[in-house]
């Protein structure tokens, strides 16, 4: 395999028991980017870092981080990597600082350096305040901060990062994405797994898609939505008892299914549009005419792009069918 990409993976499996958590997953991601590892609870996400980090010996496959190979070169891989996972790692006991110094001690920084570094990445993550407080008082998005501002003590050449946000309110998730556009704005590979697409949407430059331990998809954010269709349909009813034939009508009209939002007179559904703009263009005009044909009112018609959200339910759908 080429040297040339922060982490390529051919094959990669991993086996609990009966259970093939990764099943021959083939990975390739380009130094200096943040690259998203999307998938559902138990999709293999979590198996397949620990793998490329060191710490799960893979069943099958080979897996090397900037050509080192994770199982014959371990220690040299361990020396370019650091790994965020997804609980707190930090001594909940000790103060934010107290706990940054440790571990720079640990990594071999002497008493004044450790003190240094500390101070700096508090600051920078907007701890200084809390610096002095015992971690186990910090609020969620606090703790992410400081699990994050340790695994960057010394500058890796790779960071995991293993669903990041989970649990953290808008603005803590606002905050921990400032973070990683800034570490990979000093050169830093990011691997991210996440469950959230708006997550990769924002952060990531490409997304695999993995569902049962294999991947599912791959590509730029344009690729994946240009996978399933040239856009999507979003209408808004006047009246929510018209959605039933809405459904229908928009059902016959596009030939793909329609979601249901949250919101009682809304809906979506995908267009194909032979996978051009025009050709989705078209085709919602029609829809949109046949919609006012049937007396159904329509107070907003919107054509975009479909989102990851879509995209996702689209690709695990088709999976499933195959």
């Amino acid at each position: 395999m080429s040297t040339e990409a922060a982490i390529e993976t051919r094959g990669l499996v991993k086996v609990f028991g009966e259970n093939r958590a990764v099943d021959g997953v083939d990975l390739t991601v380009p130094a200096g980017t943040v690259y998203g590892v999307l998938g559902p609870n138990g999709a293999g996400k979590t198996t397949t870092v620990k793998m490329l980090a060191t710490l799960l010996r893979p069943d099958g496959g080979e897996a090397r981080v900037f050509g080192r190979d994770v199982v014959k070169d371990a220690a040299a891989v361990r020396a370019r990597v650091s790994l965020t996972g997804q609980y707190a790692s930090v001594d909940e006991d000790l103060t934010g600082h107290e706990n940054l110094v440790l571990l720079a001690r640990l990594l071999g920084h002497s008493r004044s350096a450790s003190a240094d570094r500390s101070a700096r990445l508090l600051d920078a993550f907007g701890l200084t305040e809390a610096a002095g407080r015992q971690v186990k008082n910090y609020s969620g998005g606090m703790r992410r901060r400081i699990d994050i501002a340790a695994s960057i003590l010394n500058t890796p050449d790779l960071l995991f990062l293993d669903e990041p946000t989970t649990g953290l309110d808008p603005r803590s998730r606002n905050q921990v994405w400032d973070i990683v556009r800034a570490v990979v704005a000093q050169g830093t590979t990011v691997l991210l797994t996440t469950q959230y697409l708006d997550e990769a949407d924002q952060l990531a430059s490409r997304i695999a898609v993995i569902d049962h331990g294999r991947v599912i998809a791959e590509g730029t954010k344009g690729e994946l939505k240009a996978s399933v269709g040239a856009g999507s349909v979003h209408v808004r009813l006047r009246e929510a008892a018209q959605r039933p034939e809405a459904v229908r009508v928009l059902t016959e009209t596009l030939g793909s299914d329609v979601q249901l939002d949250s919101d009682p007179v809304a809906l979506t559904a995908r267009v194909a549009g032979h996978g051009t703009e025009r050709g989705a263009a078209e085709q919602a005009a029609r829809a949109l005419a046949e919609l006012a044909r049937t007396g159904i009112t329509v107070d907003d018609f919107a054509l975009g792009q479909p989102s990851l959200d879509e995209v996702f339910l689209a690709l695990t759908d088709r999976k499933k069918a195959a």
